[in-house]
């Protein structure tokens, strides 16, 4: 065996011992997601909240395979939700991943203490899930409607198992789970680069061949971050970035914390109305000082592990909050600043918080050694629940499934798969309908219709506007609000109103009179642009291989993991 290794815990391989991680992790998943649960039903309803935005059925734009004017964020994403929900209802596939993510987290940092601390207890196991899933970090990005971010977060276990098992033995199965792992966190750049990072990270530790296993990962990674890398090397699209966005995406410093606390506590996002209630009192230093007093109880006994694998991890996540917490000083903001105008792909990096994911691990590792009986595993879970009460049912009542207006089903079988593009009202990216309450939603119109919608990009954040990219999108919106038609060489064949929404609506009327009225209901109006130009078609060839790529290496290393772990159990 390589020094600083250690055999694999034979408990976590047990079907008694599987069922029982499986069904405790469950358990917090299903409280934290609660009426949300509901969008799993025919006819539930969808996540429409901040960010997170699902409707019944989504397209292959393709602003969704990358090729719009703004940066390739949400891919390969979009494309995915685009395929599946031809099958399923969109809202319930997302909400099915979202559980499936949290449990996820929970079973893979039940297995990440079985492989590190090599423990035959179910105690460390439990604990471990607990903290996983129960925490600040899941909570806000919750609320933020980050779903797609929180599956990279829950690869971030399995990946230190898998990347752990690479160091020990380089074949086709050490390599296909490694694979396996980044393709999945893959689903967004951010998911797939935090684990890359840590799989670096842990193959690069001391007390074992590094090369080999270095260079498998970032080919791995490269390959695999070909659906937005290549759109954005043959788009420019996103290549620069509104430096206000750097101030207005740090890190946030909670009630009685500071920053540096707020992270370390996996706290600290950069909206503060998308936060638990309990994290805007004097509770979120109490909560934050009972999590990491559990995970300071554990250190001693990891610190005699001299394990380079956990040394490499707790490392990798404690210098991810000193550098969040050091992005959000003035000299951090400078530089981020500096930054987002002369490097490209830098705005990735604005929301800072986000990579405070990478403490998670090291967070689990450290609560877990100290749970050395069934006793104290109950008192630290009681403490970390205690620490976060209103995670529960849907992040006290937050998170909910909506139902949009028949207008949406209306107005996306009129327009259907048009080869023009669609503008929208009121301006900006957000909206506040009356069906979906009064928290700012992203607009589901691009996600609705079949054509490509034009979005600016701009977000309002703490009184300030964001710049987006949609430089196009802007001009438009520029010429109705001012009561002017779209010019037809813009190519925009469509005008959808949402009525009901609050926003600026311009002079909006005076342009529509030029106008031909398709569509009248109570939610949404919809007017062709008479003798609009229709805009050449994108080139489609690069991002859709890049999205087969993607999609291959992940089913296939899949495919190979699975046939491994069926003929182990038969041994």
């Amino acid at each position: 065996m390589m020094a600083g290794t250690t055999a694999p815990a034979r408990a976590g391989t047990t079907l008694r011992a599987r069922v029982g991680l499986l069904v405790w992790s469950v358990l917090p998943a299903t409280i934290a997601l609660g009426p949300l649960l509901g969008a799993l039903l025919p006819g539930g309803g969808h996540l429409l909240l901040r960010d997170g935005v699902t409707t019944p059925r989504s397209h292959l734009t393709d602003s969704a395979l990358g090729l719009g004017e703004g940066a390739a964020r949400a891919v390969p994403q979009d494309a995915v939700v685009a395929v599946a929900s031809s099958v399923i209802d969109g809202g319930a596939l997302v909400v099915g991943i979202l559980l499936l993510a949290l449990t996820g987290a929970g079973v893979g940092a039940g297995v990440l203490i079985a492989r590190l601390l090599d423990t035959t207890a179910a105690a460390p196991r439990m604990v471990a899930a607990t903290v996983a899933i129960w925490n600040p970090y899941v909570a806000e990005r919750l609320l933020q409607g980050h779903w797609s971010l929180l599956v990279g977060y829950a690869a971030l276990p399995w990946t230190v198992v898998a990347a752990a098992a690479l160091r020990r033995e380089i074949g086709p199965r050490s390599v296909a789970a490694i694979v396996l792992c980044l393709g999945i966190a893959g689903l967004t750049p951010t998911g797939l680069l935090m684990n890359a990072l840590l799989a670096v990270a842990v193959v690069l530790a001391p007390g074992a061949p590094r090369r080999l296993a270095t260079g498998i990962v970032l080919s791995a990674t490269a390959l695999l971050s070909a659906p937005w890398s290549v759109a954005a090397l043959t788009s420019g699209a996103g290549a620069a970035s509104d430096p206000a966005g750097v101030a207005a995406f740090a890190a946030r410093a909670e009630p009685g914390l500071g920053t540096v606390g707020s992270l370390a506590g996996l706290g600290g996002i950069w909206n503060g109305d998308a936060v638990p209630s309990s994290r805007t009192t004097w509770w979120a230093l109490v909560g934050t000082a009972l999590l990491l007093v559990v995970a300071a109880a554990g250190v001693p006994a990891l610190w005699r592990r001299r394990s380079p694998v956990i040394v490499a991890v707790t490392g990798l996540g404690l210098l991810a909050v000193l550098v969040a917490a050091l992005a959000a000083t003035p000299l951090g903001l400078d530089v981020g600043r500096w930054a987002a105008e002369s490097v490209p792909g830098a705005g990735l990096l604005r929301d800072g918080q986000k990579w405070v994911a990478l403490w998670m691990p090291g967070l689990v590792l450290a609560t877990a050694a100290a749970a050395s009986s069934a006793v104290r595993a109950g008192v630290a879970s009681l403490l970390v629940v205690a620490a976060l009460p209103d995670l529960a049912w849907g992040v006290g009542g937050a998170l909910r499934p909506v139902q949009y207006p028949d207008d949406w089903t209306r107005v996306a079988a009129t327009i259907g798969a048009s080869e023009r593009d669609v503008a929208v009202l009121p301006s900006g990216t957000f909206r506040v309908f009356p069906f979906s309450g009064d928290v700012p939603v992203l607009d589901p119109a691009p996600r609705w219709l079949a054509a490509d919608v034009l979005q600016t990009g701009d977000l309002p954040v703490g009184g300030q506007v964001v710049a987006g990219e949609g430089e196009r999108a802007r001009e438009v919106e520029d010429q109705l609000l001012a009561g002017r038609a779209p010019d037809p060489s813009l190519g925009v064949g469509w005008v959808l109103i949402e009525a009901t929404s609050r926003g600026e609506f311009g002079r909006v009327d005076e342009s529509l009179g030029a106008l031909d009225a398709v569509h009248a209901g109570p939610d949404l109006l919809l007017y062709r642009v008479p003798d609009a130009v229709t805009p050449p078609p994108a080139d489609r060839t690069a991002a859709v291989a890049t999205h087969l790529l993607w999609a291959g290496l992940t089913l296939a290393a899949g495919a190979i993991v699975a046939a491994g772990t069926v003929r182990s159990r038969r041994r």
